[in-house]
């Protein structure tokens, strides 16, 4: 049996949108067993224990790649990362595929090709990358591949999801933002989004306050999710922290360097229209793992 484990993730980190993704210690595990023929599928609601099954759909996508025929294969999803939240769940579920076949077929595909067939099947990389190799990443497209760099994060960084009781489809947060920009919007994303790996390795709030300021995505989105303004002007008062969407929401990430921080917010999320849950998180530093049992 092989097992899968691939972290959920953080895109855009306020500046760094559809290029910047941060990985979080809360995981999607898979396991592939092979069966003589066909598929069955075992851990998520019944309508999806099928062949459009996001796991299948990519472990028979990876079959492809490596020239194999799609065998039969029994598949155990265990996910904890929360569906529709902007905490990379679909993007974990195509790495768990993609990595899931490779093993089961002796690693035939290196990483960078996997990265590349994950990405075409995700339709970007900004949270398939840190799935994979955890961290802080950035990613861009060019010329049809994707190519990452890794940033350190330094060790002080406590990190919250804002999870609510509501989802917020990928398609309708895209379907809110303008076909262009000012040009002066552009420009000021650009300049924080360069100071963003930089402010994340140094454990810096007051520099990643600065460099995850957003013109591009965020003032479009928070119209969808109800309490954002609320809960993002409070945060911002409390000292060292810094918030912002996570992906296209409507979880909101808070992270600071105090040890408090649970403490710190808490009385900020009384009086809401929502439900929020506040989930302590880790950052993750490995990326998608593979057990052979």
């Amino acid at each position: 049996m092989i097992k899968v484990r691939v972290p959920a993730t953080s895109a855009n980190l306020g500046s760094g949108f559809d290029c910047f993704g941060l990985a979080l210690a809360l995981y999607a595990e898979v396991g592939f067993e092979p069966l003589p023929s066909g598929v069955m599928i075992e851990g998520c609601p019944e309508e999806y224990q099928n062949e459009t099954n996001l796991v299948y759909l990519a472990y028979r996508e990876a079959m492809k790649a490596m020239n194999l025929p799609v065998d039969g294969v029994k598949i155990t999803i265990d996910s904890h990362i929360p569906i529709a939240r902007g905490l990379g769940s679909s993007a974990a579920l195509l790495v768990c595929g993609v990595l899931g076949a490779n093993a089961m077929h002796g690693y035939p595909l290196p990483k960078q090709a996997c990265f590349e067939l994950c990405t075409s099947l995700e339709g970007h990389p900004d949270n398939v990358a840190p799935a994979l190799f955890g961290g802080c990443v950035a990613s861009v497209m060019d010329d049809g591949k994707p190519i990452s760099v890794s940033f350190d994060v330094h060790q002080d960084w406590q990190l919250l999801a804002l999870i609510p009781d509501f989802h917020l489809s990928t398609t309708q947060a895209r379907s809110v933002l303008p076909e262009t920009v000012p040009f002066k919007d552009a420009v000021f994303n650009l300049s924080r989004s360069a100071l963003l790996g930089k402010a994340i390795s140094l454990g810096d709030p007051a520099l990643l306050k600065v460099a995850t300021q957003d013109r591009l995505h965020q003032p479009y989105r928070s119209s969808l999710i109800h309490d954002f303004e609320g809960i993002v002007d409070k945060i911002r008062t409390v000292d060292s922290t810094v918030v912002f969407l996570s992906g296209a929401g409507p979880t909101i990430l808070v992270m600071s360097d105090r040890k408090d921080l649970e403490e710190a917010i808490f009385p900020h999320l009384a009086d809401l229209h929502n439900q929020w849950q506040i989930l302590p998180l880790q950052i993750d530093r490995d990326g998608a793992t593979i057990e052979t049992k």
